[in-house]
């Protein structure tokens, strides 16, 4: 039997961060243990944002060795807690000082293309007209391969008021979709910041958000803050075969 393409995405980590009960370290620890101890090893991870809650050279490098332990390529991009210019150091990424982090690769049948939809110092996103162009202009180049778009805030709505003032404006959600529109080969979008899995559509095409491996946040469509919750961590597993792909949300014991 052929064995899909699988790449796991791992979220918000924010190694270093005190404002809730939980320890950062072990979660991200935990995760890495959980993904090593799944039947079939991956075949790339995906950080997607928030790696470090303070931006502090021991935080990123922490990240980087308990990554490397998964044995597999690893990429990650930049949440509202990271700064541009020291993940970029820590993780070898394109790009001059002070702009976007941004960049794609092929990872055997998928092509991974990383958008940058931080806003230097502070926690809501932003996607401008320049790295809207720039993401025009990359998926043009390899119309035919298909593609997972990956950004740290969710390109939708989460329909959850707290999380929604510090999301995408809707206007820059709609941009990105008109850019989408364009290019069918991209047929998923993967993000992180919201600190538990959802899924919504955008331009015709799926997005899931992930579960954190620090804290959860609550379901609470009523309330104007962002509460934390006891429940599980969990990673997604994204696989890939034959044109078709999956994702799976798999418990961090």
């Amino acid at each position: 039997m052929t064995k899909p393409f699988l790449l796991v995405q791992l979220s918000d980590p924010h190694i270093g961060a005190t404002w809730a009960d939980g320890d950062s370290v072990a979660g991200l620890r935990a995760a890495v243990e959980s993904v090593r101890r799944l039947p079939d090893a991956p075949d790339a991870v995906l950080m997607s944002g928030d790696l470090a809650d303070n931006a502090a050279d021991g935080e990123y490098e922490l990240v980087r060795e308990l990554l490397a332990q998964l044995g597999a390529p690893f990429y990650v991009l930049p949440g509202n807690h990271d700064h541009r210019d020291t993940l970029r150091r820590h993780f070898d990424l394109p790009g001059a000082v002070g702009t976007p982090v941004q960049y794609a690769v092929d990872l055997g049948p998928l092509r991974l293309v990383v958008l940058d939809s931080t806003r230097p110092g502070e926690d809501r996103g932003e996607l401008d007209a320049d790295r809207l162009s720039w993401l025009d202009t990359e998926l043009a180049r390899a119309p035919d391969r298909l593609t997972l778009l990956a950004l740290h805030h969710p390109p939708v709505s989460t329909g959850i008021a707290a999380w929604d003032q510090i999301g995408l404006p809707a206007a820059d959600r709609r941009a990105l979709g008109d850019v989408l529109e364009g290019h069918p080969q991209v047929r998923r979008i993967v993000a992180g910041h919201v600190h538990r899995t959802m899924t919504a559509v955008l331009a015709g095409r799926g997005v899931i958000g992930v579960r954190c491996t620090y804290v959860q946040t609550r379901l609470s469509f009523n309330s104007d803050v962002i509460e934390t919750a006891a429940e599980p961590f969990g990673v997604a597993v994204h696989a890939l075969l034959d044109g078709e792909r999956a994702s799976h949300v798999q418990p961090v014991d």
